[in-house]
């Protein structure tokens, strides 16, 4: 049989997976274990894609022979690592290459990369890696522009190398491997960024299609509602740098544990924090109020050291209130056709704002409803009934009393 015979199934079975939603740990785990079943003799593999993402900058899939692939994670960096300026791929993405191959023994032996010189000591005899174009994220940093897609390297450690076949069999299926990855890769990065800028939920129901003006629906929550303290006069007395990093370390402080406890953060109105705890029954209800206490806790003991490193630092340190509120909301888009949000409107919501106004007055970090408060009694002290703005009936209010 034709090596090409050999790998049509495989360049088949890479167009029906380009069509589905495959995850891409999988999809290239399963090729590399189809190339080895034809005789590709594939002992090493890596899988490099630029994506978009808060965290990360690159992602990798790693596979070796008899183990299972795993995708690595590589964080953002002012300047790239020494490790990818002495690389063979940026060699090719600066060089706008195709492919490269370095033979690791023989007559034709070249190694001129550190990469190569770990393979040739690990027993390998030949390096292939091969870049294709695709739209997304760039190699390189954000202000360079530079090749965007994906590299995939392969390396052997039969005597003798890749044959000229074995070449040709790598080159056929990588076009069709390229389509496929432009479909997964892509999908990953929508769901990195609907999530990064709209929260799990919210960016979930927006790719499953409530697009919308009025898609939405009912749902029961705690509301989590923070704002900064003397937000105006700091945002004109310190210089703008100094002013944005200040709220990023309130929002680190105030935002951060309501996700890290599996609440949502749908939105930073200005310098306010708008979160929910949603839940279903009293069961969930009683879990997401431990999980708001929890994050209570941990914003505050977070502030308190964040406000200490930056006291050490010579910066301005910031003050802050929050309050929770329980009752239904309506989770969904709102706004013109043309330019919508997608957020949490109704009574709850408001009142929360309401109720945070009242820190100030108070002269407490923290405020609560009497829902909330009966709910977890031991964390909370009564301060009596207050009238809220554009509330009618006078609300009992309950200061946060940590345990």
């Amino acid at each position: 049989m034709s090596r090409e015979a050999m790998i049509s199934p495989i360049t088949e079975w890479l167009v029906e997976r380009s069509l589905g939603d495959s995850d891409i740990v999988d999809l290239f785990d399963t090729m590399c274990q189809k190339l080895v079943g034809v005789g590709i003799p594939v002992t090493r593999a890596r899988l490099f894609w630029p994506t978009l993402h808060p965290l990360f900058q690159a992602e990798t899939v790693s596979w070796d022979r008899g183990s299972f692939a795993r995708l690595e994670q590589f964080l953002h960096q002012d300047q790239a690592s020494d490790a990818w300026n002495r690389s063979p791929l940026k060699f090719l993405v600066d060089h706008k290459l195709d492919s490269l191959r370095r033979e690791l023994t023989g007559p034709n032996m070249l190694v001129d990369f550190d990469l190569l010189d770990e393979l040739k000591e690990q027993g390998y005899t030949d390096f292939f890696l091969m870049g294709t174009e695709l739209e997304g994220a760039s190699f390189r940093g954000r202000d360079n522009e530079g090749n965007n897609g994906i590299l995939v390297s392969w390396a052997t450690n039969r005597e003798g190398g890749f044959s000229a076949d074995d070449l040709w069999a790598l080159q056929k299926v990588h076009k069709r491997f390229a389509v496929a990855c432009k479909t997964v890769i892509q999908s990953r990065i929508a769901v990195n960024i609907a999530e990064t800028y709209l929260g799990d939920r919210a960016g979930g129901n927006v790719l499953k299609g409530q697009i919308r003006r009025g898609d939405g629906a009912r749902t029961e929550a705690i509301v989590w509602y923070s704002d900064l303290r003397n937000s105006t006069s700091l945002g004109e007395t310190l210089p703008p740098d100094q002013y944005f990093s200040l709220l990023n370390s309130y929002f680190n402080a105030t935002a951060e544990p309501v996700v890290q406890n599996g609440g949502e953060i749908l939105d930073f109105i200005g310098d306010a924090v708008l979160g929910i705890f949603p839940f279903s029954g009293e069961a969930e209800k009683r879990k997401a109020a431990e999980a708001a206490i929890t994050s209570l806790d941990t914003a505050l003991k977070a502030a308190e050291e964040i406000n200490t490193e930056r006291l050490s630092a010579g910066d301005e340190q910031f003050k802050f209130g929050i309050a929770l509120n329980v009752g239904d909301v309506r989770f969904g888009n709102i706004g013109i056709p043309t330019r919508l949000a997608f957020s949490v409107i109704g009574p709850t919501v408001n009142q929360a704002a309401r109720i945070e106004a009242m820190t100030k007055l108070l002269q407490q970090p923290v405020l609560a409803d009497e829902v909330m408060a009966k709910l977890m009694p031991n964390h909370w002290k009564p301060v009596g009934e207050h009238k809220l703005t554009g509330v009618l009936e006078p609300v009992s209010l309950f200061a946060y009393d940590p345990v």
